[in-house]
């Protein structure tokens, strides 16, 4: 294999990508060489922006300096702090600010919005859900079927047909035909974690609505991956984390979307906290709730600071580059990976993320038959860091804002070799 063919090269690729110089604002990994390692975790946590520590220092010096008084007098108040994220969160999920908050992390704002958009009623009590969901996801779920006295099997479980690893958008859609009478909820992921493949969520929406159904999704993968339009796509509700794509650190905050026809459904059943409470009033520590109209009304407590002003650190970068480039270069490396990955003259290698650019994101997911995790170690030995998954798929990610060609045409001759 020469994968130093010119049609593919990395240099000329390198030097014509106008969102190079983000790399530059994160802190790499070094090898034990001290050269860079090739990050492609960014599905898993993401690296940390340059601005992180003096963005998260501000907030410890304005404690040390002012205390309590920070909540109203630090340079960046505290009180309202979460409203500094809320507007470019917003365009990186293609919301309206009004349907955009960041809090919690991704799980209890499902169960929070779980409680408000699940309402099984006579038979329309069915959960359609995909089969290798995350765990936690599917944890969630049946929780709140237990909550409702349902039983587990109200949840309909999508599995790709035999012989083939990911789900076809008219086998999805099917099915909610199918269950249209008897169907409360749709909820996936926007992309499966295992095999990258990303979902219709427009046609899935709409099916759904047309079944009479609410439809929300966990973002945990498409968030700062995908270029998303939920207000468009007219979704009822998501949420997503913000340490993965969104490179806001280890458990860093999380964010949810509500949709502005819900704004004002102050009649949905809700877990009420007295952050998510009117705001003129909320300080008169009245007996009632009064929510927030918008996503700020599922609020609970009071956000984290510090972790609040790494996410803010990131949303910065993000803000500067714009979803559309990002989305335009993360299939352009995908590609030039998939392209390499052609040329290896091995036979074990399958790509079980879907080849039609549309239907993935930044994560390839390669299955290496007949290998064991003998493979992954040889390839971290050399200085790259991606993810291992039982039993044979090895999952990488270029991401746009750190990862260059030169990053994905190196991981492709280590593998080679590793392979040989």
């Amino acid at each position: 294999m020469n994968l130093d063919d010119p049609a593919n090269h990395f240099a000329s690729l390198d030097a014509a990508d106008s969102l190079g110089h983000f790399r530059d604002c994160f802190l790499i990994p070094k090898a034990a060489d001290g050269s860079d390692t090739i990050y492609f975790t960014g599905n898993s946590l993401g690296l940390q922006p340059k601005t992180a520590r003096s963005f998260i220092e501000v907030e410890l010096d304005d404690w040390a300096r002012l205390g309590v008084e920070g909540h109203l007098h630090a340079a960046h108040p505290w009180l309202p702090y979460h409203e500094f994220l809320t507007e470019k969160m917003a365009r990186i999920v293609g919301a309206e600010p009004l349907e955009t908050v960041v809090m919690n992390s991704l799980t209890v704002n499902l169960h929070l919005l779980l409680v408000s958009f699940y309402r099984p009623a006579g038979r329309r009590r069915k959960i359609i859900v995909e089969k290798g969901s995350f765990p936690s996801d599917r944890y969630a779920i049946l929780s709140h079927l237990k909550l409702h006295g349902v039983s587990d099997d109200a949840l309909i479980e999508l599995a790709p047909r035999d012989g083939e690893a990911t789900l076809r958008t008219d086998d999805i859609l099917g099915v909610i035909e199918r269950e249209a009478d008897e169907l409360a909820l749709v909820m996936l992921g926007g992309v499966n974690y295992y095999t990258g493949q990303a979902f219709a969520m427009a046609a899935i929406t709409e099916a759904g609505h047309r079944a009479g159904a609410v439809v929300g999704f966990d973002l945990a993968h498409a968030a700062g991956n995908l270029e998303l339009k939920l207000h468009d796509w007219n979704v009822d509700f998501a949420a997503w984390c913000s340490y993965k794509y969104l490179n806001a650190g280890p458990g860093g905050i999380a964010g949810a979307f509500v949709h502005a026809r819900h704004s004002k459904a102050f009649d949905l059943p809700r877990f009420a906290g007295w952050w998510g409470h009117d705001k003129e009033t909320r300080f008169q520590m009245g007996p009632d709730f009064v929510p927030l109209a918008g996503a700020e009304g599922w609020q609970v407590s009071n956000p984290p600071i510090f972790q609040m002003a790494a996410l803010r650190a990131s949303l910065d970068i993000f803000d500067e580059a714009g979803m559309s480039a990002l989305r335009e270069k993360s299939m352009k490396l995908t590609g030039f990976l998939e392209t390499l990955l052609s040329k290896i003259a091995d036979e074990r290698i399958e790509l079980i993320t879907p080849k039609d650019p549309e239907q993935r994101g930044c994560q390839l997911s390669i299955r290496v038959r007949d290998a064991d995790k003998r493979l992954f170690d040889a390839i971290t030995a050399r200085g790259v860091i991606a993810d291992w998954r039982e039993p044979d798929v090895i999952r990488v990610a270029p991401v746009p804002l750190y990862n260059s060609f030169e990053d994905v045409h190196r991981f492709a001759e280590i593998l080679q070799e590793c392979l040989s």
